[in-house]
């Protein structure tokens, strides 16, 4: 399998399923989705596990979002959601955090704006693996759980998901074409939340209850230094 520093040189665009587990789409009073909606991360805001802490920029409202990542394995285009050889397409798994500037995605959807910001900065996208296809023979059948400071504060399984990966690659490969690198995020459960500097969050995936030593991950969150701070735009 390919390390991770080489799934990061080799990802050319991180795409991220929204509002995909019912219960968060409630905690955050979204309105439910009827077809898969995707936003984009950046590469660069990929965070491998030696690299040090997630960032906090001044001002921002930092939340976690625990999720089942996809590396692409081949070029997709108008995939089929009904074709059977959907797993085909997947190269191996991550687990990913994907961290947000809340207070700034609420702005940007007050106003009609991007999520770019929200989601891209620096260290927003702590990853953990990779996990064999032979690991996780089903993907829509593992827990997937975040701590922070020992809390439990998300954990459920990936059955969940209000729609399944062959309807996502289906949808994100009939708008842009899937690239060999490329990384797909399923969606993340309920329970998101805060975190500040000096918080630890620790998470991992159970398959049939057996922890994955693959899949765990730590990683620590510090205020970010810089001119960067969050004012409304």
């Amino acid at each position: 399998m390919a390390s991770l520093a080489t799934i990061r040189s080799n990802c050319r665009k991180v795409l991220c399923i929204g509002r995909n587990y019912a219960d968060h789409v409630k905690e955050l009073n979204n309105q439910r989705p009827k077809q898969p909606f995707f936003f984009l991360k950046p590469p660069s805001s990929i965070l491998l596990p030696d690299e040090g802490p997630v960032l906090r920029p001044k001002g921002v409202n930092l939340h976690f979002e625990i999720e089942l990542g996809l590396v692409i394995g081949k070029t997709i285009r108008d995939l089929d959601e009904n074709d059977e050889g959907w797993q085909n397409a997947i190269e191996q798994y991550l687990l990913t955090i994907d961290m947000t500037g809340r207070n700034v995605q609420e702005e940007a959807k007050k106003k009609g704006l991007p999520w770019s910001i929200a989601k891209g900065f620096d260290t927003f996208l702590p990853v953990a693996g990779p996990i064999s296809k032979s690991t996780i023979t089903d993907p829509h059948n593992i827990e997937i759980y975040l701590k922070v400071n020992g809390e439990t504060k998300q954990e459920d399984n990936t059955e969940l998901m209000l729609f399944r990966i062959p309807r996502q690659l289906s949808d994100i490969s009939k708008t842009m074409t899937l690239e060999k690198g490329d990384i797909v995020l399923t969606g993340t459960p309920k329970g998101v939340g805060t975190v500040v500097s000096g918080d630890v969050m620790e998470c991992g995936i159970r398959v049939g209850g057996k922890e994955l030593e693959e899949a765990k991950m730590r990683v620590e969150i510090k205020d970010r230094d810089g001119p960067y701070e969050y004012a409304q735009t």
